[in-house]
């Protein structure tokens, strides 16, 4: 490792050397039809002998631009910004004795067709692809009128999210979800019921990052996913309000409101969303267990019914320094609450189908989730070559109350009661504070050559005291065997340097990531600490070559870690029913993974990308059972190994001027394996395929239909396989009143096949669970937009506690 960097660093010292020199220069002015200066318009410099584009730049907030490092020879420029057309000026010609041009000053113009000085453009195509990020633009599609974050992240192309909530891109599990740039740091189950409570109303665009830079945490060894929200543009004052319905077995309502008010100075922006659903799940559980050559059958039927209300919010101010600097503070946050009420009747048997006795179990529980989080940043431009200082500070806190009263009826083969009713009930209180801050330096070496560089630390605390009491018929007892509390710390300092460097036809990047942590979780019950504290680094490494005009291969690698959730190191036990828990694992370290993928695209639209990733102590959900107990166990541990080898092919096509499609298609065999696990060597792999089209229709100027369909045959999860599942999308949306209103109507799952069906791929372990959630709804959804319409450009944010927000227990 030392050579390996000893050697980046000279390469690094050896690039910067021959770079060091200088050329011609152009520098220009841009202004609008009313003299003011046009921020970060696009100005893109082509050669005239073969109009092969050279070089480009953004616009600073005085309008300027600047280029360097030109040779000699004769120039257009062209100069685009959205609303405006597209204007080309020149020729200008650089030769020895006129080696510093200015450009006169170019004047851009609004285009004809205009809403309120809003220019009418070409709606962006659902799936999008830039150099190697997958784009997925939700903001245009009908389909995600009144869904949820999780409803559309489902459905995109290569993810895939198991009955755990647990997301894979490509095959890969352990992806990491940004919400703006800033990790969650939730569990798989808190964060898919964060994204549930996420109206995807509120999402411009969806980010898919299989291989990131040293930049992003090395946190995610399947990648990273990041979900925009949308921020608006104008000048002035201006909003949206959206109201919703929806039914499939229960109704659904959503609501929201945006308001934002921009002056040269000053932005004020805020929002609110409310949903109210009710919904439920229906799981079935068919398992045997055996010991002393006797064999007892399960059968577990439940019907879960939830309702939920769910509040967020968020507020904050940018003030602009003058042109080059900007301060701002933003709060954000949820309210959410839900009631449940769980239904479960276990039919126990000796030899089906004759049932020898049942248990029947309602669970009435209470669930509260708040949270808010402060971010206060500062943006620096320092010179118009693009060198830029950005820094964050965080303050987050989670407050997460659940409690449930679990009531059990015991019959037996005639339907009689055999005993008094069990009732006891569990408290799981749980605090989350998270303080983060960081640094991130861009300095542009020339026009084709930047260095980035930064330091962040992040310190978490979390403090979980659960409760377990028993009814004596009278009163509530503490049961101190099943109560624990557990605490948590850690600390992780990091730093990185990432170099970016364009050449004549190919693009280099590489950097280093090295990230400290410390780690302390205490259960203070059990009176047992583990304390941790490692360092490790994470080179990335990322090479694009343009072949020719139409074909370009690219390279990409990473090294990246995933560590435990905050709740899956925590010891305590959590009841579904008397007969299936889940239990934290203290003892549970982080997984590393090497990521290695080799792409090719043709014509910017046909790409296929091959890939392969191994990952060591892959952390693994099990569903264990205890043949004393009879029992079934949800557990969380390190199995030794995981290796996947993909091939993703994408292919946009546009079949008539009116009908487009996206197809995505995805082919990869995942293999994990353990020399130990419940006493025999243990291996499971599987080959996979997974398939996604969409389809979209202009049917008149105000007036598109959207088709989305999705196949993923059977695969593997950890110790588990599932089975194939599948379904389609169909939605309608219709414009008015000049275009400021809109009107969409959906359906998710037409056919309502998406159901969850799991077996155990243990040897000797023998179950069968289905999950199937309310999948089938339609939606109406109504939006308008009010007030200026005159787009300036927004400002871009990030805060520096999203990996570790990701980890927090939270939900619906």
């Amino acid at each position: 490792m030392k050579k390996i960097i000893t050697l980046l660093l000279l390469c690094f010292l050896r690039i910067i050397s021959t770079e060091a020199q200088t050329t011609g220069q152009m520098n220009g002015h841009i202004i609008d039809e009313k003299q003011i200066p046009v921020m970060y318009a696009v100005v893109s410099l082509f050669r005239a002998a073969d109009t092969i584009q050279v070089k480009s730049a953004i616009t600073t907030e005085k309008g300027e631009f600047k280029f360097v490092n030109l040779s000699e020879g004769i120039y257009f420029i062209a100069v685009e910004w959205v609303g405006y057309v597209k204007k080309l000026n020149g020729p200008f010609t650089l030769n020895p004795e006129q080696q510093l041009l200015s450009i006169p000053q170019i004047v851009i113009l609004p285009e004809t067709k205009q809403l309120n000085t809003v220019s009418i453009v070409g709606q962006k195509p659902l799936i999008e692809r830039k150099s190697n990020l997958l784009i997925m633009n939700v903001a245009n599609s009908t389909l995600a009128a009144g869904s949820t974050a999780l409803e559309i992240l489902s459905k995109a192309p290569g993810v895939s999210i198991d009955n755990d909530g647990n997301i894979s891109l490509r095959g890969k599990p352990g992806v990491n979800v940004m919400i703006d740039g800033k990790l969650t740091f939730l569990s798989a189950a808190q964060l898919a019921s964060l994204l549930r409570t996420t109206d995807a109303n509120s999402i411009q665009t969806i980010e898919f990052m299989t291989n990131p830079s040293a930049k992003y945490d090395a946190a995610g060894t399947g990648g990273l996913i990041n979900i925009k929200l949308k921020k608006n543009t104008n000048y002035g004052t201006n909003g949206t309000l959206t109201a919703g319905g929806g039914y499939g077995s229960y109704y659904k309502s959503n609501a929201g409101v945006t308001l934002n008010h921009r002056s040269k100075n000053i932005n004020l922006f805020g929002n609110y969303n409310f949903s109210g659903n009710k919904e439920y799940e229906d799981m079935n559980i068919n398992r045997s267990t055996s010991s002393f050559n006797e064999t007892t059958y399960f059968d577990q039927q439940g019907r879960d019914l939830y309702l939920r209300k769910n509040n967020s919010y968020k507020a904050g101010i940018d003030y602009y320094l003058g042109d080059k600097n900007i301060i701002g503070f933003a709060m954000s946050g949820y309210a959410n609450r839900t009631d449940a009420n769980n239904n479960i009747n276990t039919l126990v048997s000796s030899r089906p189908p004759v049932i020898d006795s049942t248990v029947t179990a309602t669970n009435a529980g209470k669930i509260k989730y708040t949270s808010q989080t402060y971010n206060l940043n500062y943006k620096a431009v320092l010179d118009t070559a693009g060198q830029e200082l950005n820094a964050d500070i965080d303050y987050s806190r989670f407050n997460n109350d659940n409690s449930v009263i679990y009531t059990n009826n015991f019959y037996n083969a005639a339907g009689e009661l055999t005993k008094l009713p069990f009732i006891f009930r569990n408290g799981t209180p749980s605090r989350v504070k998270i303080l983060a801050g960081k640094v991130d330096y861009v300095y542009p070496v020339n026009p084709k050559m930047k260095v980035e560089t930064g330091i962040k630390s992040s310190y978490v605390s979390t403090d979980n005291d659960f409760r377990s009491e028993n009814f004596d018929g009278a009163d509530w007892v503490n049961d101190l065997t099943q109560s624990n509390r557990f605490t948590y710390k850690e600390q992780v300092n990091a730093v990185y340097a990432n170099l970016h460097r364009e050449f004549k036809s190919t693009t280099l990047q590489f950097g280093l990531r090295a990230e400290l942590t410390h780690s302390e979780g205490n259960s203070v019950t059990l009176q047992n600490i583990v304390k941790r504290n490692y360092l490790d680094l994470f080179p990335s490494l990322s090479i694009q070559q343009s072949l020719s005009k139409d074909h370009e291969i690219s390279f990409s690698y990473s090294s990246r870690i995933n560590r435990p959730d905050y709740q899956s190191l925590n010891p305590f036990i959590y009841f579904t029913d008397l007969y299936t828990f889940s239990k934290g694992n203290p003892q549970l370290r982080p997984e590393y993974a090497n990521s290695f993928e080799l792409s090719y695209g043709y014509k910017k639209t046909t790409n296929v990308t091959f890939g392969y990733i191994h990952t060591k102590d892959v952390m693994t959900t099990t569903l264990l059972t205890d043949t004393v107990k009879k029992t079934l166990l949800i557990f969380e541990q390190n199995l030794a190994e995981r290796s996947t080898v993909s091939m993703n092919i994408n292919r946009p096509l546009a079949i008539t001027s009116w009908w487009h499609t996206n197809n995505d298609a995805t082919l990869y065999y995942s293999r994990f394996s353990s020399p130990d696990l419940l006493g025999a060597p243990f291996k499971n792999g599987k080959l996979t395929f997974m398939m996604n089209t969409t389809h979209n229709f202009t049917l008149n100027h105000t007036m598109n239909a959207e088709l989305s369909a999705n196949y993923q045959s059977a695969q593997v999860f950890g110790t588990y396989i599932a089975r194939p599942i599948y379904g389609a999308d169909l939605g309608i949306s219709k414009s008015f009143a000049d275009k400021k209103a809109t009107v969409k109507l959906s359906a998710s799952d037409l056919f309502n096949t998406r159901k969850i069906v799991v077996k155990s791929s243990i040897p000797f372990q023998d179950y069968n669970l289905s999950q199937k959630q309310e999948s089938r709804i339609f939606r109406l959804t109504f939006s308008y937009n009010f007030g200026s319409s005159s787009i300036k450009a927004v400002r871009e944010r990030s805060n520096s506690s999203e990996v570790e927000q990701n980890r927090v227990k939270s939900g619906n």
